[in-house]
């Protein structure tokens, strides 16, 4: 396919798992190693298609502050390749504790596979929470399915509130719909918020301004399928380094600024 051909396929795709997504972009992004206009143009593109990928943006960024291209982005292909952040967020889970998720997020999902002794309460936003209950069930899990309209009963009788992101910035995070509510009833009950923040999520204040004011304008905020919650109402993030404060999380932002991807730069 070619290279064109094959950005464009990624950049409509949904429902894409933010690894893949990673990964296939940079497959694509190598055959513009030797044409930086190309590059940045093809960056822009796949940003415009899929405005609320973090990762993305990071490996734009990243690929285009590189003085070689090409390696730069077979780095960012093994970085998230070889994201732990599940692994170590199913480590540091209470024991036989109550969990309520909303959805399915990938990274926690794959964290409660690794973990049989808990109970899960899956919101079902977005009409994927079943799925889930599904696959946990099917490996003896307990699990249950809640309503959108128990979100906040669940987030109040749990242990832990698991949300998941694609970006975080200085003082937010983007998340599914309802995570906010969640998270706030959680902070109201006293009930600890833990955010699972794979690797190149965390982004520097103006990259995360950029990626912000593209997903807003794309539709009225109560319309949305993902919402903008502060990182106020977190207590710990769980990364590729494992679950650690919310300022140390925000320290490890490795994806430099730069201003071609900003939006007044489309």
């Amino acid at each position: 396919m070619h290279p064109i051909e094959h950005l464009r396929y990624v950049a409509r795709s949904s429902g894409v798992g933010q690894e893949a997504l990673v990964q296939e972009t940079a497959g694509a992004l190598l055959s513009f190693g030797h044409d930086p206009a190309g590059l940045v143009t093809a960056c822009r593109r796949m940003l415009a298609r899929q405005p609320s990928s973090g990762p993305l943006m990071w490996l734009a960024a990243r690929v285009l502050a590189a003085a070689d291209p090409r390696a730069e982005a077979r780095a960012c292909m093994e970085a998230i390749s070889g994201d732990r952040t599940a692994r170590l967020l199913s480590r540091r889970l209470p024991v036989e504790a109550t969990a309520c998720v909303l959805g399915w997020p990938d990274l926690i999902g794959r964290a409660l596979r690794l973990r049989g002794d808990l109970r899960v309460l899956v919101v079902d936003v977005l009409g994927e929470g079943r799925h889930l209950v599904q696959r946990l069930s099917e490996q003896d899990g307990w699990a249950a399915e809640v309503a959108e309209s128990g979100l906040g009963a669940a987030a109040a009788s749990a242990d832990i509130v698991l949300l998941e992101t694609a970006a975080v910035g200085p003082d937010g995070f983007l998340a599914v719909a309802g995570s906010r509510a969640a998270a706030s009833v959680a902070h109201a009950a006293r009930v600890p918020v833990w955010l699972a923040a794979g690797r190149g999520t965390v982004l520097p204040g103006p990259m995360w301004d950029s990626l912000i004011e593209r997903v807003l304008e794309m539709v009225e905020a109560w319309e949305a399928d993902e919402e903008v919650v502060p990182l106020a109402l977190v207590d710990r993030i769980a990364g590729p380094t494992g679950l650690v404060s919310v300022p140390e999380a925000l320290s490890s932002a490795d994806c430099p600024v730069v201003p071609e991807l900003f939006c007044a730069a489309f």
